[in-house]
């Protein structure tokens, strides 16, 4: 049970870790926290499911199923299609409300602008789509059963997921650490100021990181999706679990976002086991407070001026 539980946890965890990647770097560059940006999970997986039902029924050869898994080619290019999509919206969200707050503003009005903002692309897609929940297939996903002593069972999903899930990191991995936007983007964290002075375009670079946060929480809304089901909810539930992972590998390190993703992840489906499900919610709350008090700054995070 306990060995099932771990591996139920390790696949949230590479969900969280992506929505919590976006997130850290945001609140890194820009001072502030930005409790909307869960919502652009539920944004995204929502933008997949149109796109998928558009691409399945333009192009049928596309509705077919890959593999064992239950997702199709179509919810594949639906999920790059959705991943660029809200990086946009991110952008435009930033250009028409959060770049003028922050110009006019105090960094407290950030924080109420990020809640009004999640208000209204929750209230949004439950205007659209309804409030009932949405599967990207009704077909049934059968288990594969890895031992039986203990009983281990895994979804083909799921093991997408979490490959998928462990690609994206890669990719921005290497993007960060092998390429002058990477430098770039750590020049303008540390000091934007001088970053400027040195020629680099504050602008673009903050336009870069809303495109890649937002594409990155598509891709988590979509496995998540793929996993569970989507509703317009989502993202409120997703808040706090994506929240305490970025607050518990640190503030501004996208490797500790990834570390806290799989360490809130792996707690939670833990806590299982010892309390009732109700309470669970309960744990990244406690995860928080036990980190904070060893590591002030997170287990990856560093202190800042």
């Amino acid at each position: 049970m306990m060995i099932q539980s771990l591996l139920d946890g390790i696949l949230v965890g590479a969900i969280y870790s992506l929505g919590a990647i976006g997130l850290t770097m945001v609140m890194h560059m820009l001072r502030f926290a930005n409790f909307s940006h869960a919502e652009l999970l539920s944004v995204g997986a929502y933008c997949a499911l149109v796109f998928d039902r558009l691409l399945a029924a333009l192009l049928p050869p596309l509705a077919g199923a890959i593999g064992p898994l239950s997702m199709t080619w179509a919810l594949l290019a639906a999920m790059l299609v959705a991943m660029a999509l809200t990086g946009l919206s991110a952008v435009m969200i930033d250009r028409l409300i959060f770049r003028r707050v922050r110009e006019r503003g105090v960094p407290q009005s950030m924080v109420f602008a990020s809640f009004g903002v999640a208000l209204i692309l929750r209230n949004l897609i439950g205007l659209i789509f309804g409030l009932s929940p949405d599967f990207y297939s009704n077909d049934i996903a059968f288990a594969m059963v890895l031992s039986r002593d203990p009983l281990i069972l895994i979804k083909p999903d799921q093991v997408f997921v979490l490959c998928a899930a462990l690609l994206c990191m890669l990719i921005l991995h290497l993007v960060l650490s092998r390429t002058t936007f990477g430098y770039a983007l750590r020049a303008v964290a540390e000091n934007p100021s001088l970053a400027q002075v040195n020629g680099i375009a504050l602008p673009r670079i903050t336009a870069a990181v809303w495109m890649i946060g937002g594409g990155l929480a598509a891709a988590a809304g979509v496995f998540y999706g793929l996993t569970n089901q989507i509703t317009p909810l989502m993202g409120s539930d997703l808040l706090l679990p994506v929240f305490a992972a970025t607050i518990v590998g640190g503030i501004g390190s996208v490797y500790g976002a990834v570390a806290g993703g799989f360490i809130i992840g792996i707690a939670a489906n833990l806590a299982l086991l010892v309390v009732p499900s109700g309470y669970s919610p309960s744990f990244p709350f406690l995860i928080i407070l036990v980190v904070l008090m060893v590591r002030p700054n997170g287990l990856f995070g560093e202190a800042r001026a």
